[in-house]
């Protein structure tokens, strides 16, 4: 019996694979099969930190990086990804493919990886895109020509003006100072994402039968009426099917759940910057004082550094004053402990997936973006959904142990915030329900992509 298969390509980051991985899951819950392709890079991480991956085939390509490279260095990966992959994506297509009933019927591409269009079309396999990133950062890709037109970046992508922008009267104002591909490093790199990345992804897109979001429409009703296109299937959780959570690239370390258990009712500040953030020692100094000066018990995630080691020094005697305060691990189950009753708050990144999932957890957020989308997610998480409050920089660019310690505490004890997060939740969980919006959508993807095979 021929196979309905799907084949499913992200971006090589953390917070790419982990919801692809969700989408992946709810798809072969389906009926559907799933082959997932991860760079061989990835591919390592992800299998040696989860044991069991289930239904769905992993595999991987070479993203031509050499293995002493430092792929940290988002431009040059994403570079070479687009130089080199396309050829090895078609040859994996062409080895299934000559087993007649597995062959590809669709392609689901990150939509930070344009490129894969382009072998789409060539292969005569039908295409969607997936955003791991909020609908609104995509259509803002989606209107890159009409900013241009409109004057607001030029025609490499440098923002133009200073004042905020709107690409409809429903949708947030946006600062082009912070468009995606102007904040994500040093001027070469913001041009390299823009050249391949943000213009790949805007022709994937336009390319795509179907895009498919890790999000939801009462979160962005404005997006989603802007392009119908896209078709909004999130909360994409581990969380929502009783199942561990599965795409990390380091080890969870689950005996903090076991210390949650222990710690009071709405008493925990969570403390967690994803797999990107990177502090100066300085700031990291400013931080562990102000998780120390409340006084309150703490949960920190202080992920290990590239070599493995850590990158960062505790103030002297720090971590002998915190043990009875707080615990720090290397990695956390994040939806797991977002979930747990004992959270009070989430001092966050503001990465979409962490986003996604304080908010279907009812948790107030203290903001902290880092680069790239992050700004734009503190905006709708503090001006339109009004779930949380940001952390302001000084004039040397720290955020203070005084000024982190402050929000703190105007974010605990803020009914209006908390009240907010959790009718704001209820909403959000609300979609996935069957004949809601995101059940909705995703059967309707799912019966497109059966209906290639008929």
């Amino acid at each position: 019996m021929k196979n309905i298969h799907v084949l499913a390509i992200p971006y090589p980051a953390q917070g790419h694979v982990i919801p692809l991985m969700e989408a992946a899951r709810c798809f072969t819950s389906n009926g559907l099969k799933v082959t997932f392709v991860n760079t061989e890079f990835t591919h390592k991480r992800v299998m040696s930190a989860c044991s069991e991956i289930d239904g769905m085939q992993m595999v991987s390509i070479s993203d031509g990086v050499e293995p002493g490279d430092d792929r940290n260095d988002l431009g040059k990966l994403t570079k070479t990804m687009f130089q080199l992959m396309p050829t090895k994506l078609e040859e994996l297509i062409n080895d299934i493919n000559k087993n007649e009933d597995e062959k590809i019927t669709c392609i689901i591409a990150d939509c930070y990886m344009g490129w894969v269009s382009r072998v789409a079309r060539k292969m005569g396999i039908r295409l969607a895109v997936f955003c791991p990133c909020s609908a609104a950062v995509l259509a803002m890709i989606m209107s890159v020509q009409k900013l241009k037109d409109d004057e607001v970046i030029n025609s490499r992508g440098v923002p133009l003006k200073n004042e905020t922008v709107q690409l409809s009267t429903s949708m947030p104002f946006m600062d082009p100072a912070n468009f995606i591909w102007a904040c994500v490093g040093d001027p070469t790199t913001n041009q390299i994402i823009f050249d391949f990345s943000i213009l790949g992804g805007m022709e994937a897109a336009e390319a795509a039968d179907h895009i498919i979001c890790n999000s939801t429409m009462v979160l962005e009703p404005g997006a989603f009426t802007l392009f119908p296109k896209m078709l909004p299937i999130g909360p994409l959780l581990a969380t929502n099917t009783s199942t561990n959570q599965v795409g990390h690239f380091w080890n969870e370390d689950y005996t903090c759940l076991t210390w949650l258990d222990q710690q009071p009712l709405s008493s925990v500040i969570y403390v967690a910057f994803g797999s990107f953030t990177i502090f100066d020692q300085l700031q990291f100094e400013e931080l562990a004082q102000a998780l120390e000066d409340t006084k309150r018990p703490f949960l920190w995630v202080v992920r290990p550094g590239t070599s493995g080691g850590m990158d960062y020094v505790y103030p002297s005697g720090y971590l002998e004053r915190i043990c009875t305060l707080g615990k720090i691990v290397s990695w956390a189950p994040q939806q797991e402990v977002l979930n747990h009753p004992s959270i009070a708050c989430f001092v966050s990144h503001c990465g979409w997936n962490s986003t996604m999932e304080g908010v279907s957890n009812g948790v107030p957020f203290l903001c902290w973006p880092y680069f790239a989308d992050q700004f734009f997610n503190k905006t709708y998480i503090c001006d339109i959904w009004k779930t949380g409050v940001r952390l302001n920089q000084d004039e040397t660019s720290i955020v203070t142990r005084e000024e982190i310690k402050s929000k703190l505490e105007q974010l605990l004890i803020n009914k209006t915030i908390k009240e907010n997060a959790l009718n704001l939740q209820e909403k959000v969980v609300d979609c996935l329900l069957a004949g809601n919006s995101s059940n909705t959508y995703l059967n309707k993807f799912i019966d497109w992509v059966k209906e290639g095979n008929d």
